[in-house]
């Protein structure tokens, strides 16, 4: 069987527009509080802030809507997120094969947490927040990892369980997913959005599923769904 398309031993998702249908759990949270940080996103891809400045000029925003805001209220705003389409179904068949699988996101992590259980996963990593011994949200994000350096936190997944890394294969749905490609592995693109995540796909000469359903990667996997 080809390299290319053998099955891999661990697969590891981007959360927000792979495993949920939800561009970003953060932009979840802006949708409830009324709110729009797209122009702090786009210099946040462009490299002109940080993951840090990026996480305080959120809640900046939410909280200048509404203040104190309780954990509570956060949970809430997510209680409508779906899973994508294929999701459960794509996960259950790589755990009956036998493959460990992973979430690693920018995302957060109260979020992808409860996605990680729902799925019941073998590892996650998120971004998230500091709440108040009240269960109030603070000023400060937590800062786990970083949106474009996702590969130093897969590297480091690989060498605690064993894995090599030419049997990994990463599948994220923006250009800063691409940074899980680290060298030797595979990625795949799923479902972009952003007119620059297509082209830096495009560009980067990954496969890219366009469907939205998650089990139209298994056959890139070298598996077939089951009927």
């Amino acid at each position: 069987m080809d390299s290319d398309t053998r099955p891999p031993k661990v697969v590891v998702f981007d959360c927000d527009g792979v495993l949920v249908d939800a561009v970003s759990s953060w932009r979840t949270l802006h949708d409830a509080f009324g709110t729009d940080n797209g122009l702090n996103l786009n210099r946040f891809i462009r490299g002109e802030l940080s993951d840090v400045e990026f996480m305080r000029s959120d809640i900046q925003l939410w909280k200048a809507v509404q203040n104190p805001i309780h954990q509570d209220e956060i949970f809430r705003a997510y209680a409508g997120v779906n899973l994508m389409q294929g999701a459960r179904e794509t996960v259950q068949r790589l755990q009956d094969e036998g493959i460990y699988v992973a979430i690693v996101s920018a995302g957060v992590d109260v979020f992808v947490s409860s996605i990680a259980a729902m799925l019941d996963v073998d590892d996650w990593i998120a971004n998230g927040f500091v709440f108040d011994d009240e269960g109030y949200l603070t000023d400060e994000g937590i800062c786990r990892l970083h949106a474009s350096g996702k590969g130093e936190i897969i590297h480091r997944l690989l060498e605690m369980q064993g894995f090599d890394v030419a049997d990994c294969v990463s599948v994220g749905d923006s250009e800063m997913d691409l940074s899980m490609r680290v060298s030797g592995s595979r990625f795949i693109g799923f479902n972009p959005t952003r007119e620059s995540s297509i082209e830096a796909f495009s560009d980067a000469g990954v496969p890219v599923v366009t469907v939205k359903d998650l089990r139209e990667i298994l056959p890139l996997l070298g598996l077939r769904p089951k009927d």
